[in-house]
């Protein structure tokens, strides 16, 4: 299968029509595509198997909702929903000998609440009406779910693969769906089915069929009941232990003063505001100093300062008084008749003279400083500046010192701040502790919701099988001629059964060699696994070193651990011989320079005829580029608008020249 060209009109982030050719030459087998996270990788790999399988698509997106609801949120927010979203996928298979093109467009759209959906396949150009009615069983003769699941396949799909515990059923249902053990077991299967039905009589048969059925389904949905309570006590357990860590993380953070740390900005605001309004109050003292203040130094001497201007005052007021007088008592005398005594007139004027001399002795001072005559009323005013400088300096001190002691409390605080490194990996941890209460907790709703479902489906089950078994009015009618095919259909089961083993056997040792192979090929610890054998009842991994020594799968580091994962499934693929397209999300996960370029050199090139490489630019970056260009056919990058949240598919790839459509 080679898959051509891939269309999305309005689905998911991809705004308008946006298409990508994915043709392949020989040695170039790659299309590498480029995209952040929340870009639309992943949404690539879901749009492949939705227009292939539709409802039975395993997309990521979809989770536990309807596929009516999937499809109504698949259309882009900002298209019209009435016009809906179409998907095209053009391939190429190969039958008998000659090759043979499909293209198969899925499209959708809204008519009120309802959701339309449509499926057209054209072969070789032409519109192929029984195709297109039969698409779902006709895409399984060409690319079956099951194998599909295990070439189309994304990060949470090695995660499950590198897990040991989840490991083993990905592993059973990879080789009986692949290697076509299924087939053969399915054969048996249908035998018995055959047999069953050979032994019932015509007129119970279709009641007899519905019991069968709603047995094997009741049985089904108990074992489901079961597993889904199991899965929920293991969610819940999980839960517990993020919140122990997160209470654990929260406890070392909260030591090492990480809640200093975390206000550590507010803290450096107070100190830079305390900073401030003490500098401000030492400029405002500073200018108060500049003025009368300093004169507080000689409040004594400006008190006798005052009262020598007011003794000065008063003589100087004394001595014009007297001039007046003396004015006054020359008038006084002129004014005399003349027929006054000259002795009186002489007593008159020694005792006016008397009365000034007495006057003028009360105004000598014993110092003059000869001040001006105002300057009494200036000191009284300078008094009343000097008593609001004092208080404002008095206030202006309480606030210096106050804004001392919050600038020195504040440095204390930040003296006690751990260093950023020193806290860095303990707010790592307490970020990684929260998100994952936040995703166990999550996956507990989740586990409880499919429990109380589980639970219903069976409450419904048990209750229609109750009311067949009330219709049943006859046992099985044995007949001669069945019982023959019956006797038959027994020697073909058991033969099936044996050739299903050897079949699963051949197939596993095969399976065994190439992974082993494919392992060692990716590793970079030459030696680190010598041998590798896969249980063919539980399906699990057996490892062993080069000392003979059984290796616990689970005790390989987590690179380690998705190498093998991916050798697991470039194995299956060696063995199978499908030349199937591979397409992978999220290719590099959590390992070290070193194994990211070993898939580069290693596995990517080899991986298939065409593979598909849905990277980020730290996965796939300019150093790995450069590695794995001479086997690349096409790159594009995936152009976000985080305004209008939309994406688009551009040439090129962030270094090269799609490194203008990157930003």
């Amino acid at each position: 299968m080679h898959l051509h060209n891939l269309t999305l009109h309005d689905f998911g982030a991809y705004r308008g029509r946006q298409s990508l050719d994915l043709r392949v030459k020989p040695k170039r087998p790659i299309v590498l595509i480029g995209g952040l996270n929340g870009c639309g990788k992943t949404t690539l790999l879901d749009a492949i198997q939705l227009v292939l399988y539709g409802p039975r698509a395993r997309c990521s997106g979809r989770g536990n909702r309807s596929y009516d609801t999937y499809l109504r949120e698949s259309i882009n927010r900002a298209a019209d929903a009435t016009r809906g979203a179409e998907l095209r996928l053009e391939f190429s298979i190969t039958i008998e000998g000659r090759p043979r093109t499909y293209e198969v467009a899925r499209t959708w759209f809204l008519t009120g609440k309802q959701v339309r959906e449509s499926l057209a396949v054209t072969v070789e150009g032409k519109y192929d009406d029984t195709i297109s009615e039969n698409w779902a069983e006709h895409v399984e003769e060409i690319l079956p779910l099951e194998v599909a699941s295990l070439f189309f396949f994304d990060g949470e799909k090695v995660e499950q693969l590198a897990d040991p515990e989840r490991a083993a059923g990905v592993i059973e249902a990879a080789v009986q769906s692949l290697l076509g053990v299924r087939a053969v077991e399915q054969l048996r299967t249908d035998l018995l089915a055959l047999q069953r039905r050979q032994r019932l009589s015509r007129e119970d048969q279709g009641i007899l069929d519905q019991i069968r059925d709603l047995n094997a389904k009741s049985q089904l949905v108990a074992q489901e009941v079961i597993d889904q309570n199991h899965l929920l006590a293991q969610a819940m357990s999980r839960l517990d232990v993020a919140h122990a860590q997160l209470a654990k993380t929260e406890r070392e953070f909260e030591r090492a003063g990480g809640k200093l740390y975390e206000e550590r900005r507010a803290l450096e605001a107070v100190k830079e505001t305390a900073a401030e309004r003490l500098a401000q109050t030492q400029k405002n003292l500073r200018d108060l100093a500049e003025g009368v203040l300093p004169l507080l130094l000689l409040r004594a001497q400006l008190a006798a300062l005052r009262e020598q201007a007011l003794r000065e005052q008063e003589a100087a007021e004394a001595r014009q008084v007297i001039g007046v007088l003396e004015k006054r008592d020359n008038w006084l005398v002129d004014q005399l008749p003349e027929s006054v005594p000259t002795a009186a007139r002489t007593a008159l004027i020694k005792k006016l003279a008397a009365d000034r001399k007495k006057r003028a002795s009360a105004t000598e001072l014993t110092l003059n400083l000869t001040l001006p005559p105002d300057l009494a009323q200036k000191l009284s005013a300078l008094d009343g500046v000097l008593d609001a400088d004092a208080a404002r300096s008095a206030e202006l001190l309480r606030a210096a010192d106050k804004a001392v002691r919050q600038l020195q409390q504040a440095e204390r605080q930040l003296a006690a701040v751990p260093d950023e490194q020193q806290i860095k990996t303990l707010i790592e941890d307490r970020q990684q502790a929260t998100e994952a209460v936040i995703v166990a907790r999550a996956e507990v709703e989740r586990h409880r919701a499919l429990v109380a479902e589980v639970n219903s489906r069976q409450e419904r089950l048990e209750a229609e099988l109750e009311r067949a078994r009330q219709k049943r009015v006859r046992t099985f009618i044995r007949e001669e001629e069945l019982q023959r095919i019956v006797t038959y259909a027994d020697k073909a089961r058991a033969t099936l059964e044996r050739f299903g083993e050897a079949l699963l056997r051949k197939h596993i040792s095969s399976l065994e060699v190439a992974v082993l192979r494919s392992f060692q090929t990716l590793m970079r610890k030459n030696g680190l696994i010598k041998d590798l054998r896969i249980d063919t009842d539980r399906f699990t991994l057996a490892l062993t070193n080069g000392d003979e020594e059984p290796i616990d799968p689970a005790r390989l580091s987590a690179g380690e651990r998705q190498l093998l994962a991916i050798s697991l499934l470039w194995g299956l693929a060696k063995v199978a011989g499908n030349r199937l397209p591979t397409v992978i999300d999220t290719p590099l996960g959590r390992l070290d320079s070193h194994h990211r370029e070993h898939l580069v050199d290693r596995y990517f090139p080899h991986a298939g005829r065409q593979v598909l490489l849905l990277s980020t630019d730290e996965e796939i970056d300019e150093h790995l580029l450069q590695r794995l260009r001479p086997s690349i056919a096409h790159s594009y990058v995936l152009v976000h608008d985080d305004v209008a949240f939309t994406t688009r598919v551009a040439e090129g790839y962030w270094w090269t020249e799609g490194a203008l459509h990157a930003v």
